[in-house]
């Protein structure tokens, strides 16, 4: 019964000890994070921060913890809007050099013209194919713009999520399904010069699976971003 009774305790004990260690995640990595800072361990800093902060500072103190987010992981459909629309661009492609290739010839029969008139029909095709390639260019510099954009968006929540896991090699990351918390945290940092500024921290976690082996990937509470306020 003895037996019984501290195993159930030792239980008890390791879950308040892991809610410890969970409930304020921010504390203890901004603990470390300035610890490194006040060693000037930039291996470390840039351990926990992926954009890293070294001020010359004397102290620092939290402000404000906001509330904990939890939302699904975007990168999966981040990758596949970034196939979309490099399948639009480059289905635009054809239609694009089709109009060049339309202008060019009009332009090259303007040359070849030698009479008044001759020339004024083939600047009327110009005109004509000129206006026809300006519609076709515009919707390839937009579909361009929209990949480049979705393709930035996919890089950047690649990166926080393998900063986050702490890979550096993860071919199925983008496939990876899962929760992402985030967390903004206020900091104050009292600066040798004697002034104080603040600083939003952006911190987020990766908690993911590889749903096609049943294989978890849990990543760790870091830093994303240093904002100033002040």
């Amino acid at each position: 019964m003895r037996k019984k009774t501290l195993a159930v305790a030792g239980v008890f004990v390791a879950f308040l000890v892991v809610q410890g260690c969970t409930s304020a995640p921010e504390k203890t990595l901004l603990k470390k994070y300035f610890n490194a800072v006040a060693m000037n361990d930039n291996d470390t800093m840039s351990s926990m921060a992926l954009d890293p902060l070294q001020p010359d500072m004397t102290s620092w103190s939290i402000v404000s913890i906001g509330a904990e987010k939890v939302e699904p992981a975007s990168l999966p459909a981040l990758n596949a809007a970034e196939a979309e629309a490099k399948k639009a661009q480059d289905a635009q492609i054809g239609p694009t050099l089709d109009a060049d290739s339309a202008l060019k010839d009009a332009q090259y029969e303007k040359e070849l013209a030698r009479t008044a008139a001759g020339k004024a029909a083939a600047q009327r095709n110009i005109d004509k194919f000129q206006a026809a390639y300006d519609v076709e260019n515009a919707k390839m510099q937009e579909f361009k713009r929209v990949y480049n954009a979705a393709k930035k968006a996919a890089a950047d929540e690649e990166e926080m999520t393998m900063f986050s896991l702490g890979q550096r090699d993860l071919p199925v990351v983008r496939s990876l399904t899962g929760d992402v918390h985030s967390k903004d945290v206020e900091i104050a940092i009292v600066l040798k010069n004697g002034q104080t500024k603040n600083y939003k921290l952006m911190m987020r976690q990766y908690l993911l699976r590889d749903e096609a082996i049943n294989l978890p990937h849990r990543g760790r509470w870091v830093i994303i971003k240093f904002e100033p306020l002040s």
